[in-house]
């Protein structure tokens, strides 16, 4: 597998998010017990998705956990049926990134680059390889998270 030429860097974690039927109990937890803070609020009818955002750090070194419960729990995508949702990495050029890893072989999940909730704009890898695709996030939902340019500066 060639790594050397690779356009661009994965910079960090930008967030992890976390989904259950009823995201009350994950703010108990979350932000009740733990003490994080909630920065946000993001509804999608598209992504099937009601959240919190909430935040661990600061600046460039933040991390954000997000609480999802779906808006219908018959609807997809289902983003209570696998408690660990997603995970969303940094990375300091996304049109890159998306190009070189689906030369490579990586399956990306359908609806492109597009403005993911805290305005960052995102892109999904698929959980599951495919024939045209053999390379996936393996049961896991990857989001790749293009970094702004302060984060960029204090990651790379």
């Amino acid at each position: 597998m060639p790594t050397e030429g690779r356009p661009f860097k994965v910079l960090g974690v930008q967030q992890i998010a976390i989904g259950a039927p009823d995201k009350q109990r994950l703010h108990t937890l979350w932000v009740q017990l733990l003490g994080l803070p909630v920065t946000g609020h993001f509804r999608s009818e598209r992504e099937n998705v009601e959240e919190d955002i909430c935040t661990i750090g600061h600046g460039a070194h933040a991390v954000e956990v997000d609480l999802m419960q779906p808006i219908d729990a018959q609807a997809k995508p289902a983003v209570h049926s696998t408690p660990l949702n997603h995970i969303g990495l940094w990375v300091d050029d996304l049109p890159r990134a998306v190009e070189w890893l689906t030369a490579q072989g990586v399956r990306f999940a359908p609806g492109g680059i597009r403005k993911g909730a805290a305005g960052f704009d995102i892109c999904f890898m698929h959980p599951k390889a495919s024939a045209e695709f053999p390379f996936s996030g393996e049961g896991v939902l990857i989001e790749l998270v293009q970094a702004p340019p302060e984060v960029i500066a204090a990651l790379a």
